[in-house]
């Protein structure tokens, strides 16, 4: 079924990680762990799911998407530019000053509608503009990035529940199930198994998936549309760094962008 498209998202996500290690050496700070990690992910969301207009950001029937863990905006950005919302040489500004382009995401970027990076609070934005489409007969669909330490907030589960109760069939939260937070291993920190369990207790339709393989994500984002009367998370197990071999799984790389040698290096992993 997805055959061609496969190889269209596979190489379009490459692309995605390059731009991000050139990015964040440009800047000399940032997180390119989790930026790697859920690239697959926004990557298929933006190419292949969500409806879009690049010409008009503010499009009111658009698909929303929420990042929740604001600090992988480096991800969000270079996403934003491939798909032609702003130029791409915007990116070598990343957190200069007067950049359009900050450290956590704000509204001066374009296709950005609400600023985040405060961990907890993304899934009560993306929950209010679920209930925003139903109150105004809508059919937009809302998507939400969160992170795995992020989901240990006790904001998170406040609005997994009301999300429920009000049957908020057309929102979609995704976890970047990679296993680490900013201080180590999320089990040694606050472990959150049986996760699937604890979101189906919430009344959540839940899928688990291999966050990189790009198959599993769009059969799951696709399951996702079919589903009534419920909220659906997708918890996407991957692998912090991904792409780059000197970064996978380094608690390090979670908020260290990389030297001019190391971005280098990685670069040549990419191509």
């Amino acid at each position: 079924m997805y055959g061609a498209k496969i190889t269209e998202l596979e190489q379009k996500a490459k692309k995605i990680r390059r731009m991000i290690i050139k990015m964040l050496a440009c800047a000399g700070s940032g997180h390119p762990g989790g930026s790697l990690s859920a690239t697959d992910i926004i990557t298929c969301l933006y190419n292949a799911v969500m409806r879009h207009d690049p010409k008009n950001p503010h499009w009111p029937e658009r698909d929303r998407f929420h990042m929740s863990k604001g600090h992988c905006c480096p991800l969000w950005y270079a996403v934003l530019a491939d798909a032609g919302y702003f130029k791409e040489e915007e990116l070598w500004t990343l957190r200069k000053l007067g950049s359009i382009l900050q450290g956590h995401p704000d509204r001066r970027t374009p296709g950005v509608d609400v600023a985040s990076g405060s961990l907890g609070q993304g899934l009560s934005v993306a929950l209010g503009m679920s209930l925003a489409a139903k109150v105004d007969r809508k059919d937009y669909r809302v998507y939400c990035l969160l992170g795995d330490g992020e989901i240990q907030e006790g904001n998170i589960w406040e609005a997994a529940m009301a999300a429920s109760h009000y049957k908020c069939d057309n929102l979609c939260a995704i976890v970047d199930y990679n296993g680490f937070q900013i201080d180590g291993k999320i089990q040694d920190i606050m472990a959150l198994e049986p996760l699937v369990e604890k979101w189906k207790a919430f009344g959540w339709y839940t899928i688990e998936i291999d966050g990189h393989n790009i198959r599993q994500i769009l059969e799951a984002f696709q399951e996702a549309k079919n589903i009534k009367e419920k909220p659906t998370v997708i918890i996407a197990h991957t692998v912090k760094g991904k792409g780059v071999s000197f970064m996978e799984n380094v608690v390090d790389f979670h908020g260290r962008a990389p030297t001019k040698e190391e971005a280098e290096r990685a670069l040549k992993e990419l191509e």
